[in-house]
């Protein structure tokens, strides 16, 4: 690639990545612009300033292919008309404006007088009747492109005419001033319409804040040079040598300055009305987060200013100027859908007015905390704007790359006027409805909730219940907004949000239980919502008598009950749980869990209720959903580490235990049910080495004493069903066995071969086995040959 930081009259020191580039493009505008230069030299560059930007891989100026945007240098008709080649150019490359640049000069009358005249006013240029040149008093301005504008002044100062760059600064600010009253009064003339239109247009086609130019940057350092040097009493004069500040008591372009104003104050003001210009997002991720860190170097800037009375007095205007200038503020009542939003602007704002102007300072803070380009999938409607920034948004996200910090900041604004508010309920519910109407991120809106949750709750105060219902509140809203869709950090959600309910009182509690449905889901509810409220802890926390107690439990079971009839196989067992110590609401937990045994329940989840009313004293119980369960169950042959065959060995264990009519009632399921072998081998084994109910001192059940016989009911049926799963399971086996299996066959034969001596004419049985597999299997020598050596 082609190195564009490598200029032959300019050496430019940084690497060679998009922003040096652009940096680049910034730097040869200052050489273009040279007030001295000789025509021979514009020639030669703006030749190799073409040269550059016909190749293929110079860089564009806002890092992406999107930008379409006309030649915005020549402005003012100057001379020459403007490089077509530019013009038709669908791409911006950091050395278009240098080249748009080279048509412009500095013979115009009016711009002449300006950097060279300190006492230039409307008394001295006769000639202007619209006053366009000078505002109301006699001051001179500069209609220019502002960009343009200021890049003459950043020119100046490069080339050694800080006096000259200073007094064109001056008149340009003046000319801001003067447009920003204008646009207030354009807008308020027609803005009944406006409002009733409901939309808007923007009305820069070029934000000042993160331009490649940098303006408001330029005329900022300008101004706050001159301040820094009023202050410290050295004053570089127009040659550059220093003299005393004593010398000179009075700079010639301090006279156009309001009385009270410094050039300081000056800076201040130009960085607030460009801060506060409503300006489209530009495409492309370099741009955007060009936006987004341009804002935040001036405002750190302005943030090493400390303030005065004058300052305020700058701040106040400039905040009542961007709330009632519509259209042409960041700030106005009507907002561009994909305008840059304010958060960051209005957060220091806020936190610079609140000592001074708490109401004012507010109500900045609340219009900035807008999002519009979140609102609504379509487009604008307003087909005002030129087309080339014109921007269709197919669905909810527009392609913003910086929009994550965008919503941080947003959020940072908002916790801001939060941790502010604090102890004025009034404020707060007003900051706690921007919240909900604006904030569309569910995670953010959470870290708000938390933050106000421990501003309320610190550890030296009593807590804050004005702040902590905000905080509930906005807990509320995440679950709602996050009840339907995947969040990550959704349980995290539901166990802060019955903290903070836990925190509030009983009443949040009870009224989180009864509108359970709105906010979690049955699983939630059960196990942490109810699981939660019902616990000593929270008992404790609450300080409450045994009435409150009961209230609050039969508010947890009612919900318990309402989610297990809801969702019956994830909350029956936590409906039972909670419902322990409470007849009739355990026996309609039953009962749900019944009901659903049928249709609504898989094996899994009836055999661990089973299990937890066998663990409760509940032995009959437990083997009625133990049958229930089986019925839902298949295990194939091939299936011996199933995870079910432990809960069906225990049920099998269970009615073993109640007696041989429980017994005799089980086998058959289990016959249907289990299809392997080796289960159900080592289900017969057990039932052959215990009697019928000799659980007698765990169930209190009297039994026989007599072990029951293999060839009577039900044993034979589970032994001849054993026999067959061993018949089918070989036969299975072999259809596709490999040598390196054979050993493990044989010893599968083995354990047949026990179970089938269990049956009284099970020798007999095994042998016509084995003979059968000789004959059908006489294929495979090698495996009957092992057969033989083993079984005969």
């Amino acid at each position: 690639m082609v190195c564009f930081c490598r200029k032959p009259q300019v050496a430019i020191r940084g690497t060679c990545n998009i922003s040096g580039y652009v940096c680049a493009g910034a730097l040869w505008m200052c050489i273009v612009l040279n007030p001295h230069c000789k025509p021979e030299q514009k020639a030669f560059w703006l030749r190799q300033l073409r040269r550059w930007n016909s190749v293929d891989v110079c860089p564009l100026e806002d890092g992406n292919h999107s930008s379409e945007l006309t030649n915005l240098t020549n402005v003012l008709p100057q001379g020459p008309a403007g490089n077509p080649d530019s013009l038709s150019r669908p791409h911006r490359t950091v050395f278009t404006r240098a080249i748009e640049a080279c048509d412009l000069h500095w013979q115009d009358p009016h711009l002449q007088n300006i950097i060279t005249e300190d006492h230039y006013t409307n008394y001295c240029y006769h000639e202007n009747l619209d006053s366009s040149l000078f505002d109301t008093r006699g001051w001179p301005l500069w209609h220019e492109h502002v960009p343009t504008a200021c890049a003459r002044v950043d020119a100046l100062r490069s080339h050694g005419y800080p006096k000259e760059a200073l007094r064109l600064a001056i008149a340009i600010v003046n000319t801001l001033r003067r447009q920003q009253q204008k646009q207030l009064e354009l807008f308020r003339s027609h803005k009944k319409e406006l409002l009733n239109r409901g939309i808007t247009a923007v009305t820069n086609l070029e934000g000042w804040v993160g331009h490649p130019l940098d303006p408001i940057g330029t005329l900022f350092s300008t101004l706050m040079e001159m301040g820094r040097g009023s202050e410290e009493g050295i004053l570089l004069d127009f040659s550059g040598a220093c003299r005393s500040w004593t010398e000179h008591p009075v700079f010639p372009a301090q006279r156009f300055l309001e009385e009270g104003e410094s050039f300081l104050s000056l800076a201040v003001e130009t960085a607030l009305i460009g801060l506060g210009q409503q300006r489209v997002m530009p495409d492309g991720l370099y741009a955007q987060e060009k936006v987004c860190r341009n804002e935040e170097q001036l405002l750190g800037k302005l943030q090493e200013i400390d303030l005065n009375d004058m300052l305020v007095k700058i701040f106040r205007k400039q905040a009542v100027l961007l709330l009632e200038a519509g259209p042409y503020s960041g700030l106005g009542e009507i907002l561009y859908r994909e305008s840059v939003p304010m958060h960051t602007f209005a957060k220091f704002l806020f936190t610079s007015l609140l000592p001074h102007d708490a109401e004012l300072a507010y109500r900045i803070a609340l219009r900035a905390m807008r999002l519009p380009v979140l609102e609504s999938t379509n487009p604008s409607s307003d087909l005002s704007r030129p087309h080339h920034i014109v921007s269709v948004v197919p669905n909810r996200y527009p392609r913003w790359f910086t929009l994550s910090h965008i919503e941080t900041q947003q959020c940072e604004l908002a916790s801001t006027m939060l941790t502010a508010a604090k102890g004025d309920a009034r404020k707060l519910e007003t900051v706690l409805e921007s919240i909900q109407k604006n904030i569309h991120s569910s995670s953010h809106i959470f870290k708000l909730a938390q933050d106000a949750f421990k501003i309320a709750t610190l550890m030296d105060s009593l807590p804050d219940l004005t702040l902590l219902k905000v905080s509930l509140e906005l807990g509320l809203q995440v679950m709602r907004m996050t009840l339907s869709t995947l969040n990550w950090r959704r349980r995290e959600m539901v166990r802060w949000l019955v903290t903070c309910a836990t925190e509030v009182g009983v009443f949040a509690l009870d009224s989180i239980m009864q509108n359970w449905f709105t906010l979690f889901t049955p699983t939630e509810a059960t196990s942490v919502v109810a699981s939660t409220v019902m616990s000593n802890s929270t008992i404790v926390r609450l300080h409450l008598d045994c009435h409150q107690q009961e209230n609050l439990a039969n508010s947890a079971r009612t919900l318990a009950l309402q989610c297990a009839m809801k969702d019956p196989q994830n909350c029956a067992l936590s409906a039972l749980t909670l419902c322990e110590k409470d007849h009739n609401a355990f026996e309609t937990a039953y009962k749900i869990v019944l009901d659903a045994a049928a249709t609504g329940m898989n094996y899994t989840q009836l055999f661990t209720i089973a299990r937890y009313m066998e663990h409760r004293g509940y032995p009959a119980r437990a083997y009625k959903l133990a049958t229930l369960a089986m019925t839902h169950l298949n295990l194939s042959y091939n299936q011996d580490t199933h995870p079910a065959i432990n809960d069906v060995l225990w049920a099998c264990a269970l009615s073993h235990s109640l007696g041989k009519n429980e017994l005799a009632a089980v086998i058959p399921l289990v016959v249907k049910s289990v299809k392997c072998a080796t289960v159900l081998s080592d289900i017969l084994r057990r039932c052959t080495l215990t009697t019928p109910g000799g659980m007698v001192a765990l169930h209190s059940r009297r039994n026989s004493g007599k072990l029951m016989s293999l060839d009577k009911t039900p044993l034979r049926q589970l032994l001849d069903a054993t026999i067959g799963a061993y018949i089918n399971t070989t036969h299975s086996r072999l259809t596709h066995i490999s040598p390196r299996h054979y050993s493990e066959f044989i010893e599968f034969l083995s354990k047949a071969r026990e179970t089938f001596l269990m049956a009284h004419d099970g020798h007999i049985q095994f042998t016509q086995f084995i003979d059968n597999l000789k004959q059908i299997y006489k294929g495979k020598k090698k495996l009957m040959m092992l057969v033989r050596e083993r079984f005969g």
